[in-house]
């Protein structure tokens, strides 16, 4: 009876097997099982909800784009000058409202020093190119973000054609990331369907 009771009753779960697990269902395509154990983490531990930017990136995956929206602008109260939450939330408003409205409503960044995120946020706000992001890529962790975010960015402003290609890349060149290679790996998967 007590190894019947051991089975029904689901063993308790730290937020942080929660958030590895939610990574980890993630990374296997398993995109609405990841947010469940992402919500729980912020249900056991309420305090831990602004730092979910992996539950932002995967309601975006969903098709959630104004809940994602709202978890990178709670993110940016923890995490100020980080230019990928800035470009999540440019892609979650795109495509919730507009890309017009995307840049508009584009998080001002003071200062990311990792190669080439400064010009990756230029891009985003129409002061830089492409050319420019892939010139501020010096090193294989900087072309893969590079490679990712150019993809992203054409593809949030309807230039499937032109994302293409830099989301293959960044797919390519995603063995060794964390999270963000599952993102590009899982981008692509998505897309080849």
């Amino acid at each position: 009876m007590l190894a019947l009771l051991l089975v029904l009753i689901p063993l308790a779960q730290s937020p942080s097997d929660l958030l590895a697990r939610g990574m980890r269902r993630f990374e296997a395509g398993k995109i609405e099982d990841s947010v469940k154990d992402f919500d729980r983490v912020a249900e056991l531990d309420p305090s831990a909800a602004p730092y979910l930017w992996q539950r932002g990136i995967a309601l975006y995956y969903l098709g959630r784009f104004k809940d994602c929206k709202t978890q990178f602008e709670s993110h940016r109260r923890v995490n100020a000058d980080d230019v990928e939450n800035a470009a999540w939330h440019y892609l979650c408003t795109a495509r919730a409202e507009s890309p017009a409205k995307a840049r508009q409503q584009l998080i001002p960044i003071a200062g990311d020093p990792r190669p080439p995120m400064m010009t990756v946020h230029a891009l985003f706000a129409g002061r830089a190119t492409q050319e420019d992001v892939l010139k501020n890529a010096h090193d294989d962790n900087a072309r893969f973000f590079a490679y990712l975010y150019i993809g992203l960015y054409w593809e949030a402003n309807g230039h499937a054609a032109k994302a293409e290609p830099w989301l293959k890349r960044a797919a390519d060149a995603s063995n060794g990331q964390d999270y963000m290679g599952a993102v590009a790996r899982v981008h692509w998967a998505r897309l080849k369907r």
